[in-house]
């Protein structure tokens, strides 16, 4: 079996924000810091880890504060430079020239059309996909565990995370087959099923590495839950026809999607930051104290 290498990776990064308004009334919610640095930064740093090599935003209206942070700040750079600062921090949000490039979703019809939109600059590569507002934390990062996977099983592969049972209407669910280890064959997908209906409690909390064979799929992919186009009723097509495959996750997850587990994030983030984490410790047994 030959396996492509992975270069490319997909951001899907033209949501609203609507959970965190008014916040992101005027800022894209993966510009929301944990600590200090916006989600997309984690999301990148995770891929360039992984060996990524070009990163696609998939973006829509009002995110080009997402754009301008890998940008070059000239204006910044010199100021800080002019009072004898260091670069070191800013020269982590610049981006190769050429491994970037930003494609616009003019109409939020969904996960799976957001990747669909990418589907020119992917080309004929398999490629991962990230969705910032999850935030995973291993050693090594996630995607690099992946990636090491697929180098050994090939065709597609998901990041898979054991969630609640009570909870597992709300995520993509795995319908599991043979297990080795930490990988586990992928006999199903359904989206958001109902209460008391999972075929597990393994979720896929947004890491994905895929085949380009699904950008075909979802070119004809009709309307599903919600009314929009879902990417794992696309992915649920390639099982059986190609290998497919979960890796659980060996770390933490964050659903930064939502405003409890942002908050968590960045309690656990700054607990664990060398500079401000005695600080937010003693601050915290403070408040539980009283």
């Amino acid at each position: 079996m030959t396996i492509k290498p992975l270069r490319k990776a997909v951001f899907p990064v033209g949501g609203l924000g609507t959970r965190f308004l008014p916040a992101t009334k005027a800022m894209p919610k993966e510009m929301l810091p944990v600590v200090d640095r916006p989600l997309i930064q984690y999301a990148v740093d995770e891929a360039i880890e992984a060996g990524i090599e070009q990163m696609i935003f998939v973006t829509g209206r009002g995110k080009s504060a997402i754009e301008d942070h890998f940008d070059i700040a000239y204006e910044l750079e010199t100021t800080l430079v002019a009072r004898g600062k260091s670069l070191d921090l800013l020269h982590q949000t610049r981006l190769t020239p050429g491994a970037v490039a930003y494609v616009r979703q003019q109409e939020p019809m969904g996960l799976g059309h957001a990747v669909w939109c990418a589907r020119d600059i992917v080309g004929d590569e398999p490629f991962a996909i990230f969705l910032a507002d999850e935030l995973l934390m291993g050693e090594p990062g996630c995607m690099k565990q992946m990636v090491d996977a697929y180098h050994r099983t090939g065709g597609n592969l998901v990041c898979g995370f054991e969630v609640p049972p009570a909870e597992t209407d709300k995520y993509g669910i795995i319908e599991p087959g043979a297990e080795h280890g930490a990988l586990v064959e992928v006999k199903g997908l359904v989206e958001k099923p109902r209460a008391g209906t999972a075929p597990s409690n393994l979720m896929i909390p947004g890491r994905y590495i895929l085949q380009p064979e699904v950008m075909r799929v979802l070119e004809h992919q009709e309307k599903g839950a919600g009314g929009e186009i879902q990417l794992t009723d696309a992915m649920a097509q390639l099982i059986g026809k190609q290998p497919f495959h979960a890796l659980r996750f060996n770390g933490q997850r964050f659903d930064c999607g939502d405003k409890a587990g942002y908050i968590q994030a960045n309690l656990a983030l700054a607990l664990a930051h060398p500079e401000i984490g005695p600080s937010v410790e003693g601050f915290a047994r403070r408040m539980l104290g009283a």
